[in-house]
């Protein structure tokens, strides 16, 4: 299992890339390994507001299906048009083909709440 040091994780076991006031948010590696193979995946729309904490969308899979949940607030400014056709991106490739979302970020002080890597993997080793 791989966790990108360049990126943030929260709880939920959803991954954050910071490019200045965009950030794009997907499922982890263990996330995605947990689920087996996803067939089905729901994104928001394109300006669409999240709120830290609510779900935006959906990732089911063969043994279960799960919320996936806003890490930090703000617009969705693109969402990757290819996971609703080709589901199994998330299983392949997590961290680079199988981002979920873009959001323009409402509130940078949000990012402080979130994991870096050695603090995810020492979760996921609890869990």
């Amino acid at each position: 299992m791989s966790f990108p040091e360049e990126l943030k994780y929260t709880e939920d076991h959803e991954w954050v890339l910071i490019e200045d006031d965009v950030v794009t948010i997907g499922i982890t590696d263990f996330a995605q390994e947990q689920l087996g193979d996803i067939v089905f995946v729901e994104l928001p729309e394109v300006g669409d507001s999240l709120e830290t904490g609510k779900s935006f969308g959906v990732v089911e899979s063969v043994k279960a299906v799960s919320d996936v949940y806003a890490p930090v607030s703000g617009e969705v400014v693109e969402i990757n048009e290819e996971l609703p056709d080709d589901p199994e991106v998330l299983n392949n490739s997590p961290y680079d083909d199988g981002w979920m979302i873009k959001l323009k970020l409402a509130d940078s002080a949000s990012l402080d709440e979130l994991m870096d890597v050695s603090a995810y993997q020492e979760f996921v080793e609890k869990d």
